[in-house]
C-alpha cells in the first residue's frame, strides 16, 4: 500500500503518527499538498480563534484539511493524532459519500472543526486503534480503506445534524465544484461550467448564489486565488512563474488582480504568511 511509516509523502498514499512523533520533514514534505488530513487533537484547545466563550475549552477538536490548503499546521506541544490520505484511497464511484466527505472538509475552504463530545470521541478512537493497529503491519492495502471509510463515515455522521439532506442543489453544487478542481486554471468562464452541469448559466449562479452566496465568476477567483496562495507558500517558483502557471498572461495582470481580490499584493501576501508560519505556533494560517 506503499503506506510504510518510513516512506516519504511522494509514494505514500496514507500517512499516519501520533502529533507529539510528527516529524518536520512531514510537515515540509511538498508532497503534503495532495493530501486530505485529519488532524484530532485531544483535550486541547481549539487552534483557530473561537469568538464564542462556550467553545474555548478544552476538548477534542477534529480538523478536517482538504488538499491544496494554504495554511501551515504547527502543532508543537499538541496531543492527538494525524491522519492524512490522498483521494485515491476513497471509491470514486460512490457519488454520495464523496460529496458529503467534500462537504465535511469545506473543499471550497481552508478547512473544517468538529468538536467531538464523549460519545464520538469514544466510537472514534475505537476505529481509529483498529486503523493504526493494521497501519503498523504494512501493506494492507484493502482493510486500510476499508478502515478509512469507516472513519470518515463517522465524521460524517457527527456532522450530520448541520446537512440538510442531498437535494438536488446541493448536489448541483458539489458537481460544479468537483468539476473546477479539475478545470479551473485553464477555464474560467461560467458558461463552460454550466453546460457541463446541462443548465444554463443564469440557472446556475442561481443555485450557487442560493446555497454559496456568491456567484459562479466569485467561486472561481476564489479558486485562482487558493492556489496562488498555495504555490506561494509551499513551492520555490517565483511569483511571475505562479502566474503564468494560472494562466495570467504578465505578472502585472495576476497582481492587480490578486490585490483586488485579497487587498493585498501577492508580495505583502508572501511575506506575511511566512512572518505567521515562523513566529505563531499552534495555529492555522
Amino acid at each position: 500500500m506503499n503506506a510504510a511509516p518510513t516512506l516519504g509523502l511522494e509514494k505514500a498514499m496514507l500517512y499516519m503518527r501520533n502529533l507529539a512523533n510528527c516529524p518536520p520533514s512531514y510537515l515540509n514534505d511538498p508532497g503534503r499538498k495532495d493530501f486530505f488530513e485529519i488532524v484530532w487533537l485531544k483535550n486541547e484547545d481549539p487552534l483557530h480563534g473561537i469568538t464564542d466563550p462556550a467553545y474555548r475549552i478544552k476538548g477534542d477538536w477534529v480538523y478536517l484539511i482538504p488538499p491544496y490548503r494554504v495554511h501551515q499546521l504547527n502543532k508543537a506541544g499538541k496531543k492527538g493524532e494525524l491522519i492524512s490520505f490522498k483521494r485515491s484511497m476513497l471509491e470514486e464511484e460512490d457519488k454520495d459519500f464523496l460529496l458529503d466527505l467534500f462537504r465535511i472538509f469545506n473543499v471550497q475552504g481552508e478547512f473544517s472543526c468538529l468538536r467531538l463530545d464523549e460519545e464520538a470521541a469514544k466510537g472514534l478512537g475505537d476505529i481509529y486503534r483498529l486503523m493504526e493497529e493494521e497501519y503498523q503491519k504494512g501493506n494492507h492495502f484493502v482493510m486500510m480503506k476499508a478502515l478509512l471509510k469507516v472513519l470518515l463515515l463517522k465524521l460524517i455522521s457527527v456532522k450530520e445534524l448541520e446537512f440538510t439532506g442531498h437535494d438536488t442543489h446541493q448536489k448541483r453544487v458539489y458537481e460544479f465544484l468537483m468539476l473546477l478542481e479539475g478545470n479551473f486554471q485553464t477555464v474560467t468562464n461560467i458558461d463552460f461550467y454550466a453546460g457541463k452541469l446541462g443548465i444554463s448559466s443564469k440557472r446556475l449562479n442561481q443555485i450557487l448564489k442560493e446555497k454559496l452566496d456568491k456567484t459562479g465568476t466569485q467561486i472561481i477567483h476564489d479558486r485562482i486565488i487558493l492556489e496562488a496562495k498555495r504555490k506561494m507558500i509551499h513551492s520555490e517558483i517565483t511569483i511571475k512563474e505562479i502566474a503564468y502557471e494560472l494562466g495570467f498572461s504578465d505578472r502585472p495582470y495576476f497582481s492587480r488582480f490578486f490585490k483586488k481580490q485579497t487587498g493585498q499584493t501577492p508580495e505583502e501576501f508572501q511575506k506575511m504568511a511566512r512572518a505567521h508560519i515562523e513566529s505563531r505556533f499552534n495555529t492555522l494560517v
